[in-house]
């Protein structure tokens, strides 16, 4: 209890112990004359007479201690449950942006190698070769950079037989063909890749408007 509290409350006493000493000088008094049933009871205080407040119970004081501990105790194991989950959360997200850059790399490499491809692949549509020797060398070397490209993710999108789709072709040409419905691929220009589900380049085809 502040100083100032217990100050207050003594001051009090000592002012309700003064009016009981005036209230029992008065009432002994022969001068007053008054009868013993009006003098007020000294053991039951008046109604104007300033009541005295209680002291803080030592025990309450500590339950109450308890309870304002155990209620920080609450609130920090929540804290730390909630931390808990934010970093399950980051480390489930920080894992699946590291699996998207690998496969931004492996795009990456791969749309860097396709030229190169498709220089092969003009080599090997030439006629005229050198020696039957150089054709075989230039089709293994093309069967070993395909299965390189395969197993980084690459894969052809097909366009035979197929409808145009602009998620996976770009039209340079439209032809008119009425043996073809609208929106079929007649020609395929230049081949499109997938990487790891992603477009790197659309095949570049012919479609039928009639």
């Amino acid at each position: 209890m502040p100083a100032f509290m217990k100050d207050e409350l003594k001051k009090k006493d000592e002012e309700k112990l003064e009016a009981m000493k005036r209230e029992i000088d008065d009432a002994i008094s022969p001068e007053e004359g008054a009868s013993s049933e009006e003098v007020p009871d000294a053991e039951t205080p008046s109604e104007d007479a300033p009541q005295e407040e209680e002291p803080m119970d030592e025990a309450a004081a500590l339950q109450k201690q308890v309870e304002s501990l155990t209620a920080q105790l609450q609130e920090t194991e929540s804290s730390l449950k909630r931390l808990r989950a934010d970093f399950e959360n980051f480390r489930r997200r920080t894992a699946k942006e590291k699996e998207e850059v690998g496969a931004v790399v492996a795009q990456e490499i791969c749309r860097d190698m396709l030229p190169l491809l498709d220089n092969f692949e003009r080599a090997m549509a030439t006629e005229d070769k050198a020696s039957e020797n150089f054709q075989k060398g230039v089709e293994m070397i093309f069967t070993q950079f395909q299965e390189i490209l395969k197993k980084n993710g690459l894969e052809l999108i097909e366009t035979k037989d197929a409808k145009f789709d602009p998620n996976f072709h770009q039209a340079v040409m439209r032809v008119q063909n009425p043996e073809l419905e609208d929106d079929t691929i007649s020609a395929e220009l230049q081949k499109g890749y997938i990487v790891k589900g992603r477009v790197i380049r659309p095949s570049m085809v012919q479609v039928v408007a009639n």
